[in-house]
């Protein structure tokens, strides 16, 4: 259909309506311009608090970090003291650990020293020689702690040839001699079953008794030593084992006046000698004295009777010189009467 047949009408219409709907959506636009506008100014406000919220969270944030700072420096603080302090605390346990140790060592060196005196021991004991010469140590060490230097002797001669590890000095010399079966008595420890133990037992004592007869027949001398001696174990075991199941060589030895001591009963023994020494040496010395009080009276008596002669010299001499003195005056008298006589007169 062409233009010119269109309605005028209809043709304005249209154009009226298409106007309108410009204007609609022009108004719409700008009605949405306006809801954007609001949009923005919310916005900006939105966007100052924003700002705002910033800025107070920026200065909580160096106030935070102020504070976090001096947190941080108190912590430094604090660590460096705690650290000083645990340095000094490590020093001085470091300190004490080293002296500790020092003593570990002086204790493990005893140890060992110990070790070794103990081997040293055994060494001794294993060899009967150096076991003697052992017991004869300890016993000369137990009579010097008990007596005087003076009371006792070590391996002293008798007049049978025979020399006897110590001798006590008394009215009658006491001899003394070290004796140790260890290896009798080892074979007793060691002993499996009864049978082994009961033959071990045998041997010991017949050991022991081989000793008290020794000792009997070699240090017993009449008019030369005590009719006893003295058998010295150095072994507290074997003395033990002794009176519990040998009691039989023990009453042996009395009968044979051997008697038989260990170490602690060496002691008492020693304790009880020297209290009869010095009993003995008391009366002695009471003995000594007596006789020195009657030398004395009789020197007294001596003393007096040699002042009594010589008052009778002094005596003797008095009267001579009265008599001198006597005769002196007369003489005197006479030589004046001499002097007053005149020679130029004639004798009546």
């Amino acid at each position: 259909m062409s233009l010119e047949r269109v309605d005028p009408l209809l043709l304005a219409l249209g154009f009226g309506v298409v106007a309108l709907v410009l204007l609609w959506r022009v108004l719409r636009a700008l009605s949405g311009v306006a809801g954007l506008h609001e949009r923005l100014s919310g916005l900006s406000d939105h966007q100052n608090q924003l700002a705002g919220g910033l800025a107070h969270v920026a200065q909580s944030q160096t106030q935070v970090i102020g504070l976090v700072e001096a947190r941080l420096a108190d912590m430094g603080r604090y660590m460096g003291d705690t650290l000083a302090g645990n340095a000094q605390t490590t020093a001085a346990s470091m300190g004490a650990l080293r002296e500790r140790l020092h003593v570990i060592d002086a204790a493990q060196a005893k140890i060992e020293a110990l070790s070794g005196n103990v081997l040293s021991l055994q060494d001794i004991l294993s060899n009967k020689q150096a076991r003697g010469a052992f017991g004869e140590v300890q016993l000369e060490a137990l009579l010097s702690d008990a007596l005087p230097p003076d009371a006792f002797s070590v391996q002293a001669s008798l007049s049978n040839g025979r020399r006897v590890d110590a001798l006590i000095h008394m009215a009658q010399p006491l001899a003394v001699d070290a004796k140790f079966p260890l290896e009798g008595y080892q074979a007793l420890m060691r002993a499996p079953d009864d049978a082994a133990r009961v033959a071990a037992r045998r041997a010991l004592a017949q050991a022991l008794r081989a000793h008290i007869k020794a000792i009997s027949e070699r240090y017993i001398l009449p008019g030369e030593t005590a009719d006893g001696a003295l058998m010295f174990l150095p072994s507290e075991a074997i003395y033990a084992e002794l009176h519990a199941n040998l009691s039989d060589v023990v009453r042996e030895g009395f009968v044979a006046k051997v008697w038989i001591v260990s170490p602690t009963t060496m002691m008492a023994t020693l304790n009880t000698l020297r209290a009869v020494m010095k009993d003995t040496r008391l009366r002695a010395e009471a003995r000594a004295v007596r006789r020195e009080v009657q030398l004395l009276v009789e020197d007294a008596e001596r003393l007096g009777a040699r002042v009594a002669k010589l008052e009778s010299h002094f005596a003797q001499v008095h009267n001579d010189l009265s008599g001198i003195r006597i005769s002196a005056d007369k003489i005197t008298r006479r030589g004046a009467r001499l002097d007053e006589f005149d020679f130029t007169k004639s004798p009546e």
